[in-house]
């Protein structure tokens, strides 16, 4: 048996369709070999046995966090133990973070720079903020001199808002920001955010919380139930999904970066955890038709993924489609070495990302992300 130091405990639960009730499990991970083990709460008995996990780690397992092990989706909604609390709770942190409008084209890179620091992202949506959300999110400063230029400033475009995860990540997001004023971020600290990506006290790239308390308060104002909706154009458009498994590995800020230099725009994004039946109905075209149907599957709702809704021309969906390139990353590395799947996939199934394959299709597809699921 383990020692304890090696074993972490969740209370976790999986909402069961066919019995429209939720049920309730102590999760057990085994740090040291990547074990899992399974206990039914209401029923007092074994329901997995300890088994090898490796697709799990660490860094997945927090509060709030939703894991797929073996085609059912869990949330974990507590602590089992207070040897996990005490030990999990000074490393899962949250804060929250904005892109701001004059640096959301290089949401790429800063994406890029918050993996390289080590925080964890829970949740991400990109929207353009009405005068009276923005009024509301900055009351604090209502009556200052600069409200009304802030005001104008964060509705002139949109943003990207994000939910970080980190040990003592307030701080460390901040100190990563740098000073607000860019000009003074530039002098005391020339390699943080703003130093590289703003311009002035106001167009300085990136906002960050001031304390726990105000990122609570932040995360509820952009991710809550009475949230800002997402700035989808439903317009000349197309879809992209960055795979689980490129979001695991980090890749979405270089993805993300690639399409914007291919000419392309990213008029919305949201960071989504699929249920296996949203993957199942996503992918409907292809079953019976591809051989890798459940696979594909299996990895769309196999962690968080990234929609985007990809905007440029008429012809939008026929040229993104020859941006992503062959599904299979090989033959797209001999053939077209500079495709998205070429750039960024593994194999067939975790082939970096998915793309509307017919015109025809476009639409539909990115109103199922971000209308239905949304709603």
């Amino acid at each position: 048996m383990a020692s304890p130091d090696d074993r972490y405990a969740f209370i976790a639960e999986w909402y069961d369709a066919h019995a429209a009730l939720v049920r309730r499990y102590q999760f057990l991970f085994y740090a040291k070999d990547a074990t899992i083990e399974m206990f039914d709460i209401k029923n007092r008995r074994l329901f997995l046995k300890r088994s090898r996990f490796e697709e799990l780690s660490m860094k997945d397992l927090y509060i709030g966090a939703i894991i797929n092990i073996h085609a059912r989706q869990l949330k974990i909604t507590d602590y089992a133990d207070q040897f996990t609390r005490n030990k999990l709770e000074r490393t899962t942190s949250k804060t929250y973070a904005m892109i701001k409008p004059d640096a959301v084209g290089r949401a790429g890179e800063i994406l890029n720079r918050i993996h390289e620091e080590n925080f964890i992202v829970c949740q991400a949506k990109k929207m353009s903020l009405t005068r009276s959300e923005a009024t509301k999110f900055y009351v604090e400063h209502d009556g200052k001199p600069f409200f009304e230029k802030l005001l104008d400033f964060m509705t002139s475009g949109p943003v990207i808002a994000i939910e970080l995860m980190g040990v003592n990540c307030v701080k460390r997001w901040r100190d990563l920001l740098g000073p607000t004023n860019t000009a003074k971020a530039k002098e005391d600290a020339p390699y943080s955010i703003r130093a590289v990506y703003g311009t002035d006290a106001t167009k300085n790239a990136c906002h960050g919380s001031d304390s726990d308390e105000s990122a609570r308060r932040e995360i509820e104002f952009f991710f809550g139930p009475a949230s800002p909706r997402v700035s989808a154009t439903f317009n000349n458009c197309t879809l992209c999904i960055i795979k689980p498994h490129a979001v695991a590995g980090g890749l979405a800020g270089n993805i993300i970066t690639a399409i914007y230099k291919a000419g392309f725009q990213v008029s919305t994004l949201q960071m989504f955890r699929l249920e296996k039946a949203n993957a199942e109905e996503f992918y409907e075209i292809y079953k019976g038709v591809v051989n890798e149907y459940m696979p594909m599957v299996d990895e769309l709702c196999n962690g968080a993924c990234i929609a985007m809704e990809i905007t440029k021309d008429k012809n939008v969906a026929t040229n993104f489609r020859e941006l992503v390139g062959p599904s299979d990353p090989e033959i797209a590395r001999h053939l077209r070495s500079q495709t998205l799947r070429a750039r960024f996939g593994i194999d067939k199934i975790k082939n970096a990302v998915h793309c509307t394959d017919l015109p025809d299709d476009a639409l539909l597809e990115v109103e199922y992300f971000f209308r239905i699921l949304n709603s």
